[in-house]
This record gives structure tokens, sequence and C-alpha cells, in this order.
């Protein structure tokens, strides 16, 4: 392969590096603007938030169509293949976090006129705060190539559904204290589902960080709890 082939093929990978780079950033940001706007019923932010998921989209159509024609031009092998193929992965699991964000947004606006718990959204911030993490744990996990980084979001991911289930309780509670909280509650409900799916698509990148940096895929079943990292093992493909 000529110098000039080369350099041409680097600049196409280095550009859907990119891609995935500013659809992290627009995710972080839809998820982190979501909540606040939830959390303060500020309408506004959520309306910005909304606004803010076609750029997301478009992104990812990008990345899967630049991928497509790269592999179809350059027959890459290997790394190379993997990191195509990673491309690709991660694009899809980004834009559906940003449409479960963007859920949340639109949410957030229909409980501004509701019966307000600010108690209520105590355990979605924390929840909140925990999918986060995860999800900028996972991109720069990706963006160093860190495959231990990104095997350590795939365990934790277990403390976000156990924070999940004791909210279920707590909202469950609340709505059976005052039937006028069951609207509140409800979306609140599915807020916590969105965040919680949130989680599951930062493990699944976690996943393809791992298969892209050691050509490996992590098991089937996920551990239950940050201690059993060292007794998940990986398979070889």
């Amino acid at each position: 392969m000529s110098e000039h082939i080369v350099k041409s093929y680097d600049k196409e990978l280095e550009s859907l590096g990119q891609k995935i780079a500013e659809m992290g950033g627009i995710a972080e940001k839809m998820l982190s603007d979501a909540m606040d706007a939830l959390a303060d019923f500020d309408t506004r932010l959520a309306q910005a938030t909304i606004n803010s998921d076609p750029r997301l989209d478009l992104l990812q159509r990008e990345i899967e169509e630049q991928a497509i024609l790269t592999i179809a031009r350059r027959q890459p092998m290997a790394m190379d293949l993997r990191e195509i193929i990673a491309t690709i992965r991660i694009s899809n699991d980004l834009e559906r976090i940003g449409d479960l964000a963007k859920n949340i947004a639109k949410r957030a606006i229909k409980v501004s006129t509701d019966v307000r718990i600010p108690r209520a959204i105590i355990g979605l911030k924390s929840m909140h705060d925990s999918a986060a993490i995860l999800l900028k744990d996972v991109l720069d996990a990706y963006a160093q190539r860190d495959a231990e980084r990104a095997r350590g979001v795939w365990v934790y991911d277990a403390d976000l559904d156990a924070l999940e289930d004791s909210i279920f309780r707590d909202l469950l509670t609340f709505m059976m204290e005052d039937p006028r909280n069951i609207s509140f509650c409800a979306h609140l409900l599915f807020c916590s589902k969105n965040i919680e799916r949130i989680g599951d698509h930062s493990t699944n990148i976690a996943e393809t960080v791992v298969y892209l940096v050691t050509g490996e895929t992590l098991p089937i079943s996920r551990p239950k709890g940050r201690n059993m990292l060292s007794d998940s093992t990986t398979t070889t493909v």
C-alpha cells in the first residue's frame, strides 16, 4: 500500500474516532441536562436537550455510512477491522443513549405542572450520577484503548441496577401514600428505567472496547457486583 493510501486510510480512521468523540460529548451533555431539567422543572433546558438529538442521529448515520465505505474500499484486516466495527457499535449505543436522555427531557416537560415531590428526585439524582460516571469512564476507556477500565464499567453497572430497584420501591411508597402522587411518580419510574438502560448501553460500549483492544469477548452473564471483577473471564475469538 503506497504512503499516500496509508495516510488517507489513517485519516479515515481518525475521522471516525473524532465523530465518536463528538457523539460522546453530546450524549454526556444530553444526560446531564435532562436530569437538571427534571430536577429543576426547567422546561427550556428540557426542550434544548430534545433539540440536541438530531445532531446525534446525524453523526450516527455518518459514522455508519463512512465505516461501510471504508470497509469496502480498504478491506481492512485484524485490528483495523475491529476498529471500524467498534465505531459502528459504539455509535449505535450512543445514539440510543441520546434517545433515552431525550425521553427523560420529554417527561421533565410533562411533570412540570404536576404535584411535585422534591424528595422523590433525590434517588434519581444518585442514579444519574452513577450512570454519568459509567458513561464518562467508558468513553475515556475507548479514547485511551483501556480494556481494564472498560471491564470495570462492565462490572460496576450492577450497582446501577441495584439503585433502580431501590428507587422503584421508594416511588411505589410515595404513590401508595397519596394518589395525587401517582402521575408524577409514574413518570419518574420511566425516567429511572431510562437511566438504567443508559447504564446497559455503557456496558455494551465497554464490551466493544474490550473486543477492540484485545480481540476477546466478555462473558454473556455479567458479574453481580464490583467485587466480582477478578472472577470474570474472557473468551478469545
